[in-house]
């Protein structure tokens, strides 16, 4: 019988238990995860399952690290994520926030361009540490993710955006995902890209300042391939900035749109 045990291909006896399994390949493990969910009843192993050991507070290898990062995943979701390449373009607010959330679930390659450097007034809503300011932010970014997930590839390009270079920059991507703050350069991306790649998904976002009810960022398919984040409405303006709470919303609204995306679902 053919099981994984921390995503190791390995075949076992018909009968085989979860503790006489645990005994035999990592008895000092004190979390027990089996296709998705802590398991701390003894079980009869099934065929095709996952099983993950845990030893609490222990320094993985990178191999082991991958393994136990993707431990509460559904089955079979990894390796179907694990190989794909997306692109963010801006590493504000949205960007660095849906680059965390792909980092953190496996995503094998993101491309992140962006020319701003970190400020400080960046900190109360971007994924930056003030240790950073003065940096440049897909360098920093790349730095950050790279402490959160190592087996991410980053491709960190400093220059901005422009239609002149999405081909340069954004080809041969899964997805792509827009993640600008000014409404001109949302407009260019979207319709440069859609236009020069009209067989890949990008996901979009619009309406997300100030702190609104959650409820109203919603993510929505509006044509081929092009889905929008947000509430349409709310940009920031005198009296309502930008903010943790919603911009975090809208970026993981658009990083569960890749997602759905990745594993052939549709958004929304």
């Amino acid at each position: 019988m053919n099981i994984f045990i921390n995503e190791r291909a390995t075949s076992i006896s018909s009968n085989t238990t979860l503790h006489q399994l645990l005994r035999e390949n990592k008895p000092d493990a004190d979390l027990l995860i089996v296709n998705g969910f802590p398991q701390k009843e003894d079980i009869v192993l099934q065929e095709g399952d996952r099983v993950i050991f845990i030893t609490r507070g222990e320094q993985p290898t990178a191999e082991e690290l991958e393994a136990l990062m993707m431990s509460r995943h559904t089955p079979g979701v990894h390796e179907k994520i694990r190989q794909s390449s997306v692109g963010i373009a801006g590493a504000g607010g949205l960007g660095s926030n849906i680059a965390v959330a792909l980092a953190r679930i496996g995503v094998g390659h993101l491309t992140i361009v962006d020319f701003d450097l970190v400020e400080p007034s960046n900190l109360n809503r971007q994924q930056y540490f003030i240790d950073q300011i003065g940096l440049s932010k897909v360098a920093a970014l790349r730095n950050n993710l790279k402490r959160i997930n190592p087996l991410v590839n980053v491709t960190a390009i400093n220059k901005k955006v422009t239609s002149d270079n999405i081909v340069e920059f954004f080809s041969d991507l899964d997805v792509m995902t827009e993640a600008f703050d000014a409404a001109t350069e949302k407009t260019m991306l979207i319709s440069g890209f859609l236009s020069i790649f009209p067989d890949t998904p990008l996901v979009a976002a619009s309406g997300l300042a100030g702190y609104g009810p959650s409820n109203t960022i919603i993510t929505e398919h509006v044509a081929q391939n092009l889905y929008i984040v947000g509430d349409g409405c709310s940009a920031a303006k005198p009296g309502q900035g930008l903010m943790a709470p919603r911009v975090g919303i809208a970026a993981h609204h658009q990083a569960n749109a890749v997602l759905r995306l990745l594993l052939g679902e549709k958004p929304g």
